[in-house]
C-alpha cells in the first residue's frame, strides 16, 4: 500500500497494490493490520454504497457531527469522481482549505478523510459508486451540510453550479460563513 500525504495534513491518498492478468486484477483494498502498520488505526464499523447515474451528480458536502463523528475510507468503484475534503477543524492552520482527488475504478485510489472534514463528490462519468468505510454509524441527529459551491470556499468540482444534479438537502444546505463547526483542532 502506497500512501500519498496531502495539503491537509490527516487526509491521505492511499493506493493499494494491484496484481494483474489477462483476466483482470486482484487488489486488497482494505487490510486493518496493514494500515496499523502505516500508523492509520482507525476502526470502521459501517461500510457504505451509493450509485450516481448521472455525470455531473454532486453529493456533500457532509459532516456528521460528535458524538458520531465519522471517519471515512472512500473509494470508486466503478466510473470516475472527484472527491473532496475540507478543513473545517476550528484553529486548524488548514482550516477553511480543501484538496481534491479523482477516484476511479481504473486508478484504484482511495481517500481517507478523518473526522473534522467536510466530504462530498462530483461525479465524471455515468453510473459511478462510491464505496466508503465509516468509523461509526448513520446518525440522523449529527448530520449536516454545508452548500458546495459556497465562494468562501471555492472548489473546483468541474461541474457548473446551474448543472448540477443536487438533492433537496444538498441545494439548500447552509452557506460557510454561517457554519458553526463543532470539530476542533
Amino acid at each position: 500500500m502506497n500512501v500519498t500525504e496531502t495539503k491537509l495534513p490527516g487526509v491521505l491518498i492511499l493506493e493499494p497494490k494491484r496484481f494483474g492478468d489477462d483476466r483482470g486484477f486482484f487488489s486488497e483494498v482494505y487490510n486493518k493490520a496493514t494500515l496499523a502498520r502505516l500508523g492509520i488505526d482507525m476502526e470502521f464499523v459501517q461500510d457504505n454504497h451509493s450509485l450516481s447515474r448521472d455525470v455531473g451528480t454532486v453529493r456533500g458536502l457532509h459532516y456528521q457531527s460528535p458524538p458520531h463523528a465519522q471517519d471515512k475510507l472512500v473509494r470508486c468503484g466503478a466510473g470516475v469522481v472527484w472527491d473532496v475534503a475540507v478543513d473545517v477543524r476550528r484553529g486548524s492552520p488548514t482550516y477553511g482549505q480543501w484538496v481534491g482527488v479523482e477516484l476511479s475504478a481504473a486508478n484504484g485510489l482511495q481517500l481517507l478523510i478523518p473526522k473534522g472534514f467536510l466530504h462530498g463528490f462530483s461525479t465524471r462519468a455515468p453510473n459511478s459508486e462510491l464505496l466508503y468505510k465509516c468509523s461509526d454509524v448513520y446518525a440522523p441527529d449529527c448530520d449536516g451540510s454545508v452548500y458546495f459551491d459556497d465562494p468562501d470556499l471555492g472548489i473546483d468540482w468541474g461541474v457548473a453550479v446551474e448543472d448540477a444534479v443536487l438533492s433537496d438537502k444538498d441545494r439548500t444546505a447552509q452557506r460557510f460563513a454561517e457554519f458553526d463547526s463543532p470539530f476542533t483542532y
